[in-house]
């Protein structure tokens, strides 16, 4: 059997392997029932001449009837054992024919059995990153075919809906990044462009050109944070959102005075298990998003708490009204709704909850936003319940 298997490995396909795997059991099963027929049956025999001739006779001699039956007895148990041995000999004959011949009947039933296979290859091999949106919709009984066929149709709707996302990304990126090019270009040609430019006007280029390469690099370290949030995270730490909320609000916003924004807190211990630093970059850019996009003399509310479920961070702001169809736009990439009310910070380009969405999808976490009816927004975000402590024991 070992010798089929490594043979099958090497030389042929799972069509070829089960053929020769399948004749192979059946070449096993069958010596062992030759065997069990053959030793039953010689015994049966020996039993049944013996038992013939040790019958006592009517005068009751039954030593004489015992001397005189021993070479009748001896001739019929070698005759016995002559005939299952040739009849052990057929079988074995017909077992090693019948075997060979189950080969290319396993071949064909083995083909048959793995036709849908078949089908899902050539069909998965014709999609490609053109192509995503076909699937393979497969038909006909549920077997582990059909479920195979359904799980890749499910793979594909992810990839396809990852690949959209990922054109969409480099898109505005480009775009994105293509605007403070084109305005640096032009700055630096207007000025070399004028044979009398003095160096007051040279400065403010320069200062132009530098305002403008901040812009850039709160950009790149906005993308470079949305792709560095999307990787799984590989070390994990019990962390208290109501302390990183505390830091995240210490951060001096200068928009918060010059709106006259009203903050308030209720922050309650909240404990959970991830990456602080991603975590306290969440909660900053959802008290960014709550600041920017306020109205003067409004106010912004952030909550922690600790349920059942998990730990809540939530965080209110006033506002605009919003309408529930651009609750989903504002999380995709570069994606503003309306002006930015501040200057340049970093979040302006529409990363902010985007950032957000992707960390807390690191950490498993559920984020929720809805319109509040007298405007504004409020977001809240639920991260998974740490596991319970060991006791001193080991045991939890």
């Amino acid at each position: 059997m070992s010798g089929l298997r490594d043979y099958a490995r090497r030389h042929g396909s799972v069509r070829l392997r089960l053929a020769l795997i399948s004749a192979g059991m059946f070449l096993l099963l069958g010596t062992a029932l030759i065997l069990v027929i053959s030793i039953v049956g010689r015994s049966g025999a020996t039993l049944q001449v013996t038992n013939s001739f040790a019958r006592p006779t009517a005068a009751g001699n039954k030593v004489i009837t015992q001397i005189l039956s021993q070479p009748a007895t001896g001739f019929l148990v070698r005759q016995q054992n002559a005939d299952n041995d040739r009849l052990l000999g057929i079988s074995w004959v017909l077992l090693v024919i019948t075997a060979i011949a189950s080969i290319p009947l396993g071949w064909f039933a083995s083909g048959w059995m793995l036709r849908p296979l078949r089908r899902i290859t050539e069909r998965t091999r014709n999609i490609t990153a053109g192509n995503l949106h076909e699937r393979l919709a497969l038909v006909g009984p549920r077997d582990e075919f059909t479920e195979l066929g359904d799980t890749l149709d499910e793979l594909f709707a992810r990839l396809e809906t990852s690949f959209d996302a990922q054109r969409r990304f480099v898109a505005n990126a480009s775009h994105e990044l293509r605007t403070p090019l084109t305005l640096e270009r032009t700055l630096l040609q207007v000025a070399l462009a004028d044979p009398d430019v003095s160096a007051v006007t040279l400065r403010a280029v320069c200062e132009e050109l530098l305002a403008s390469g901040r812009e850039h690099e709160r950009l790149l370290e906005a993308m470079l944070t949305l792709a560095s949030s999307e990787r799984r995270l590989e070390h994990r730490v019990r962390t208290d959102l109501a302390g990183l909320a505390a830091e995240v609000l210490a951060t001096p916003r200068p928009e918060i005075e010059s709106q006259q924004l009203t903050v308030t807190t209720d922050l309650q211990t909240s404990a959970t298990d991830g990456d602080p630093a991603l975590i306290e970059r969440l909660i900053s850019n959802l008290v960014d998003n709550a600041v920017r996009h306020n109205v003067a003399g409004g106010h912004v509310e952030v909550r922690t708490s600790s349920t059942d479920a998990g730990a809540v961070i939530t965080v209110e702001n006033s506002g605009q009204p919003i309408a529930h169809g651009e609750i989903e736009t504002m999380f995709e990439p570069f994606r503003r709704l309306g002006a930015p009310r501040t200057g340049p910070d970093g979040s302006q380009h529409g990363l902010g909850l985007s950032i957000v969405r992707a960390i807390a999808n690191t950490h498993a976490a559920a984020v929720t936003a809805r319109p509040r009816a007298e405007g504004g927004l409020t977001i809240s975000v639920l991260f998974p319940a740490p596991p319970p402590a060991p006791d001193a024991d080991g045991a939890r």
